[in-house]
């Protein structure tokens, strides 16, 4: 029988070659293929195998799940559905790290604004303070962001420099967000640059391609989920909101 699995952590070919040895030395694997691009390992096996052994047999760094499930003989189809619950609920915990920052940042968006509420301004501190921190995280690891980014971005993967200076642009535009300077150019590039890498995650989504999402950098390692979209798409519509409710262009 054979699965594919995702393996999330690989950024060079040393990483492949090592979690192709570490998952052709197991037991009951007849042969292991991993492909660096799509972050997959192909493996054939005379038994089914748990995916929790599969990750006791990697080193920490790396996280494997699997994403398409091949034909199994009916004694196992209980124990492959189990395995997939469990997938899906380490995936809900994965995203937990986003959905704290975002309940943090509005948090601090709130007390920041609560004795002179404005819509306006509050919209402005979120996405300032959502760019800044995000961008944080990116710097942390700027070559595995860039990585990361080129797989699913349409102009990092065009233009490869772009993904090394987009942490600097993310966080150049949380500043100024802040300071309140040049707000209608900082919005159209905000805009810009978001849409661009939601094509990217849309495409990704649409085509069941498991990757890292690189929103927080690969210090916290995010599954591309539905997730990513919605975070983009309240960004670009408070961009947009504010540039045709304030008349700022």
């Amino acid at each position: 029988m054979t699965h594919t699995y995702s393996v999330l952590g690989m950024t060079c070919k040393g990483c492949k070659s090592s979690v192709a040895q570490k998952l052709k030395s197991m037991d009951g694997v007849t042969s292991a293929t991993v492909d660096l691009a799509l972050e997959t390992a192909t493996i054939e096996m005379d038994h089914h195998i748990d995916v929790s052994s599969l990750q006791a047999a990697l080193p920490e760094k790396f996280s494997i799940s699997e994403i398409i499930p091949q034909a199994l003989p009916k004694e196992e189809l209980a124990v492959f559905k189990t395995t997939a619950q469990e997938n899906e609920l380490s995936k809900f915990q994965q995203l937990k790290p986003l959905f704290l920052i975002f309940g943090f940042i509005i948090i601090l968006v709130i007390a920041t604004n609560f004795k002179a509420w404005n819509l306006d301004e509050a919209m402005l501190d979120f996405m300032g303070t959502f760019l800044l921190i995000f961008s944080l995280f990116k710097f942390f690891d700027l070559k595995g962001f860039a990585t990361s980014f080129k797989m699913y971005d349409p102009l990092a993967k065009v233009v490869p420099v772009y993904s090394k200076i987009y942490p600097f642009i993310e966080a150049t535009l949380g500043v100024l967000l802040l300071a309140r300077v040049e707000i209608p150019i900082v919005l159209l590039v905000t805009i810009l640059i978001l849409v661009i890498t939601t094509i990217g995650v849309t495409q990704s989504l649409l085509r069941k391609k498991t990757i890292q999402c690189a929103c927080l950098g690969t210090v916290l390692k995010l599954p591309m989920t539905q997730a990513t979209f919605i975070e983009n798409a309240i960004m670009i519509i408070m961009a947009i909101t504010l540039i045709i409710k304030t008349n700022l262009l």
